[in-house]
């Protein structure tokens, strides 16, 4: 594979990654019906640059999103399906013996693309499990001592099954963590079934082809456009106190790490960018709170008694923690004040213009 970010590609402008975004989700939607804001979270953890964990029950379009986006994309698609025998070396390829050249050749696992499906990802046991980390982390794969970079964009769309508990492993808090979000998507509505019906019989066929909206190079691009998104101080802060407060909530064991935090403010700018907006707002971290926190939650044993779902920490975690009103600007993107002129004789000193502050909508 060669890299697909040229050294001369820019960034795009926030208003051109909405309305690319959005003519990528109108793509989507002729396939996926009725789920739009789920979509919404899906591609903006793309955009975000992370890894989104797709959990629900079977038959409700998981493995169709992931390759939908796929194609609307323009990516390179692999799908893996995890089964209990399933090696490490299944997944991130191993060497082999060439008898014509008498030398050990690499074999490139199913990893080396750009978007890898890893269909029912707790059906496999730890140690294949295990081999997904160093390349979700690091974007690279050790195989016999040898590093391979993962050429961008890299991104891994995982699904599980919520109830289903015989024969699986669950994935440890560890590698939860290296997921950007998780999303479910429920069943739909009446209407909305009958549309799947309909646009099935339209359409004549079983599979449905996308024709890609954008491609790698220009993904890369929306993706360097988040770093234009500017994030406020006090949304700053509010960031960290929703993640603190999921730490002190009586009912949590282990709260939200760190990595929760950056989770929120990579996300919340993606949203903003999607709405076509340069600058984050609260409601940005807000409708991200749960899918990036939820799944880094550790209750009490006796919560899970008492049927206590870690999103309810997080939406309890929401209305209790203060909403900024501020809508001044990032003390990082304040620019240096300038040297005081020295006031002439006869003449009063006079400030220059002060940068006026962006009001919150």
């Amino acid at each position: 594979m060669t890299s697909p970010n040229p050294p001369e590609a820019t960034s795009l402008p926030p208003y051109e990654v909405g309305r690319l975004g959005r003519a990528v989700l109108d793509a989507v939607s002729t396939v996926v019906v009725g789920k739009r804001d789920a979509l919404e979270l899906v591609l903006a953890g793309i955009l975000a640059g992370g890894h989104v964990l797709l959990e629900d029950l079977p038959g409700l379009g998981k493995t169709l999103t992931a390759r939908s986006f796929a194609q609307a994309l323009g990516l390179d698609f692999r799908r893996l399906q995890f089964t209990p025998d399933l090696l490490p070396a299944d997944v991130t390829g191993s060497f082999l013996y060439d008898q014509r050249t008498h030398d050990f050749t690499f074999r490139a696992g199913p990893i080396f693309t750009n978007l890898l499906l890893a269909d029912e990802i707790n059906r496999t046991p730890p140690k294949t499990q295990a081999a997904l980390l160093e390349a979700m982390q690091e974007k690279q794969v050790s195989v016999e001592g040898v590093t391979y970079r993962l050429d961008p964009p890299f991104h891994v769309l995982a699904t599980a099954n919520p109830i289903e508990y015989e024969g699986t492993y669950p994935l440890p808090e560890a590698q939860l963590d290296r997921f950007l979000m998780r999303v479910s998507f429920g069943y739909p509505t009446a209407d909305e079934e009958w549309n799947v019906l309909r646009r099935r019989i339209d359409r004549r066929v079983e599979e449905a082809q996308l024709e890609p909206v954008v491609d790698p190079a220009m993904l890369v691009r929306m993706q360097t456009a988040l770093e234009d998104v500017a994030v406020e101080d006090s949304i700053g802060r509010y960031i960290v106190d929703l993640t603190a407060a999921t730490r002190a909530h009586a009912s949590v064991l282990v709260g939200a790490s760190p990595r929760g935090s950056l989770a929120l403010l990579l996300l919340a700018r993606a949203r903003a960018a999607l709405a076509g907006r340069d600058y984050v707002i609260p409601e940005d971290v807000k409708e991200v709170a749960v899918p990036a926190l939820a799944h880094r939650i550790t209750l009490r044993p006796e919560m899970w008694l008492r049927r206590v779902d870690p999103s309810f920490v997080v939406t309890e975690v929401l209305e209790k923690t203060p909403t900024p009103a501020s809508g001044a600007l990032p003390s990082y993107a304040r620019p240096a004040p300038a040297p005081a002129p020295s006031p002439r004789a006869g003449s009063s000193p006079h400030p220059g213009p002060q940068p006026r502050a962006r009001a919150t909508p």
